[in-house]
């Protein structure tokens, strides 16, 4: 009887038992599992480093396409600059004429020049961009007896800008003096500003162009 009641006890142990008790490898198994849903495998993040990297490379693109267009519009506006400049100075020059530029070349590219390209650059820049593409030196000849030596103008709007001028000046015991000037449309031309001055002799200057 003692025999029979402890194999029954044994096989309701075993019985109870069996459910409670999990295999080892099913542990590690699972854990596993777990590990794996709760942390992204190195491929992911692999994947995930490289479309940041595009997006960076994408934007760093973007930030060069501007500079280059900023870059652009730079270039464009210096560009316009030189060349009104440099007609500018050819103007004066033909204005001058050869038997006076070629005594006074010096003073004026010292003394006058520069303070004729700040003008313009200045001039040009505070222009809106619209009407800064229909500016021109006016290519009619510079006056042989008046102080004109050339203008700005708007070949759209049919008018001046700015009037760039030169006169004699004669001051007593001194002798002639040459005062280059300019005159600007938001005054109506009224105010004269000066650019600069050179000597010439106590001798009456050549004629204008001559």
């Amino acid at each position: 009887m003692k025999l029979w009641f402890k194999k029954i006890s044994a096989v309701l142990i075993t019985l109870l038992t069996l459910g409670i008790y999990i295999p080892p490898t099913y542990l590690d198994a699972n854990a596993e599992g777990e590990k794996d849903d709760s942390f992204p495998a190195d491929e992911e993040l692999q994947g995930a480093d490289s479309a940041f990297s595009e997006i960076e490379e994408s934007e760093s693109d973007l930030d060069g396409i501007e500079d280059d267009e900023d870059s652009t519009d730079i270039d464009v506006s210096d560009h316009y600059i030189q060349m009104f400049t440099e007609q500018a100075r050819e103007q004066t020059f033909n204005k001058l004429g050869p038997r006076i530029a070629n005594k006074v070349e010096d003073d004026f590219m010292m003394d006058v020049f520069p303070s004729m390209e700040e003008v313009i650059s200045t001039i040009l820049d505070e222009l809106d961009e619209e009407e800064f593409t229909y500016l021109e030196i006016e290519e009619q000849k510079a006056s042989v007896k008046g102080e004109k030596i050339f203008n700005i103008y708007n070949h759209q709007a049919k008018e001046d800008v700015a009037r760039f001028h030169v006169r004699r000046d004669l001051k007593p015991k001194d002798g002639y003096w040459f005062n280059f000037h300019y005159h600007l449309r938001d005054d109506n031309f009224e105010e004269h500003h000066d650019l600069g001055n050179i000597y010439w002799d106590k001798n009456t200057p050549p004629k204008w162009m001559s």
